[in-house]
């Protein structure tokens, strides 16, 4: 007779069983009062048996027959007892018996020789060190919740491990043309004989698709400068950008001519919420709501300013005027741009919701002993974001399909919808 249960039947009976295990082994934990953690702790019994049933059955799978059948005599090769092992896990150190055959030839692959971490405890590391926690504060973690010493020496090898990835991903090949690349600035205390700032210069593209990818990092010298931005915009023209539509950035002096001499036909935009920013900075709490009034056209916004320089306000934040007018010839191709486009290039978001990541990464540590190690967690919290899993790896910029629209009329002879 035909089997007449339904597909989903399997799949559920499967789930029920699954938590009614789940209910047994909290129900035991509930009656011990054992802990799920650590040394004797209720997961870390079950991680231990889970493997070494599965070092079992690749022992088996190794000699061609199961534990105790008939079929091993006279094999050529039998079992041999097993040899003690303490791995580091997940859920804390696991004291493992490994089997070994008579023959000597047996390479387990989920716990390999000579490894003494699981691939999931190194990862567990690299996510506390790209939180910004030092050294000192993982050791003290894993001691905490999985009852784990491990000594700094490990916890440097095993960050030290991304340092090729790293130079792999700064070097990768880049699209050609990128309709918007936000480029910016953070500061982090670095110690070179004496610990002084140094500008990490961060440049984010939003490709074709709407998505957000971060380009690279580069470590400037102590003053933020377009000399040193000269050298990171050229780096990406070497790896494969051959035009960028808009380039958003700060006022730094300078900057503007090093992206035009990059990319000719760039347009370089200020961003606006940098300008609105040091408007407030200069200004009485009380006078806020007075100082940035809307302007649809370029011909408003000069009205405009011109209204409020000639003010009493104007007359009592002069600074604010000279910075509006410093940076007029970058402000003003955003009121030429369509509304859908000026929604994604208002300001640097996208960029300085990377850079509070990465500042959140660096505020723990004081200070770092070299460019490497500053380089090293900024990279790691990038890629906390960028793994498969995290929550915004295919985050699209808001409203980007108008913008899309407006792009391929605005920049139609440089940009390829296909």
């Amino acid at each position: 007779m035909a089997d007449k249960t339904e597909p989903g039947a399997s799949v559920a009976a499967g789930d029920k069983m699954v938590d009614e295990v789940v209910e047994r082994l909290l129900d035991k934990a509930d009656a011990s009062g054992a802990a799920l953690l650590g040394e004797g702790g209720l997961l870390t019994e079950i991680t231990e048996a889970v493997l070494e049933r599965a070092l079992e059955a690749e022992m088996s799978e190794h000699l061609g027959y199961e534990r105790g059948d008939s079929a091993g005599h006279g094999s050529g090769n039998s079992r041999n007892g097993t040899s003690p092992k303490t791995v580091l896990t997940d859920a804390g150190a696991i004291a493992l018996a490994v089997p070994r055959d008579r023959n000597g030839d047996f390479e387990p692959r989920l716990v390999p020789k000579n490894a003494r971490r699981l691939a999931g405890f190194n990862d567990r590391i690299l996510s506390l060190y790209a939180r910004g926690m030092s050294v000192r504060d993982i050791r003290s973690h894993l001691a905490q919740i999985y009852g784990v010493e491990v000594s700094p020496d490990l916890i440097s090898k095993v960050t030290d491990a991304v340092i090729d990835e790293l130079v792999s991903w700064q070097n990768r090949p880049l699209d050609a043309v990128w309709p918007i690349i936000y480029i910016d600035a953070l500061w982090v205390k670095i110690r070179s004989g004496s610990v002084t700032s140094k500008p990490v210069y961060l440049a984010v593209g939003v490709d074709m698709d709407g998505r957000k990818d971060d380009l690279g990092l580069w470590v400037g010298s102590e003053g933020e400068g377009a000399t040193t931005w000269m050298a990171v915009l050229s780096e990406l023209r070497n790896r494969g950008i051959e035009d960028v539509c808009i380039v958003a950035c700060d006022g730094l002096k300078g900057l503007p001519d090093a992206v035009t001499a990059t990319w000719p036909k760039a347009t370089v935009q200020t961003c606006v919420i940098h300008l609105t920013r040091a408007s407030l900075r200069l200004s009485s709490v009380r006078d806020h709501p007075k100082l940035v009034p809307a302007a649809p056209t370029e011909a408003a916004a000069e009205q405009a300013l011109a209204t409020f320089e000639a003010s009493e306000l104007g007359e009592r934040y002069p600074a604010i005027v000279r910075t509006w007018r410093s940076a007029w010839p970058e402000f003003t191709p955003y009121l030429a741009f369509p509304p859908a486009i000026r929604t994604v290039v208002y300001s640097t978001n996208m960029v300085e919701s990377m850079n509070a990541r990465l500042r959140k990464a660096t505020r723990n540590r004081g200070h770092f002993p070299s460019e490497q190690a500053a380089l090293k967690v900024l990279y790691l919290a990038i890629r906390e974001q960028i793994n498969p899993k995290a929550r915004d790896k295919n985050h699209v910029a808001a409203h980007w399909k108008e913008a899309l629209n407006q792009f391929s009329l605005f920049f139609e002879d440089r940009l390829s919808i296909q």
